[in-house]
């Protein structure tokens, strides 16, 4: 062996398998990611409870207004009829409750 080939390295020679693998390799995890993402959230279905919230009804305050509402959302404490909704609650006493079909 010759000092030229002793004291030089030889530049590598890279294989063309394995940016291959790579390239590859990458491509099947993205389609099984993308394939575990459908079918895992079309398996999940997450449905709230249905309410029945009874028969629609209009309510006529003294005062002229009009109030649409359910007839389960009408609570009466007290001798007093209130409007009990999600976040809020309504005094409505003295107004007649009509009970129509509106839209």
């Amino acid at each position: 062996m010759t000092r030229l080939e002793l004291y030089h390295d030889k530049p590598k020679q890279y294989s063309r398998k394995g940016p291959l693998f790579f390239i590859l390799a990458c491509i099947i995890l993205t389609v099984g990611f993308f394939v575990f993402r459908y079918f895992y959230f079309s398996t999940i279905r997450i449905e709230a409870p249905s309410e029945d919230l009874g028969r629609k009804v209009v309510i006529h305050l003294p005062n002229g207004q009009k109030v649409y509402t359910y007839e389960n959302l009408i609570i009466e404490k007290d001798g007093k009829k209130y409007y009990k909704g999600e976040r809020n609650t309504i005094d409505l006493t003295g107004g007649k409750v009509d009970y129509k079909n509106w839209k």
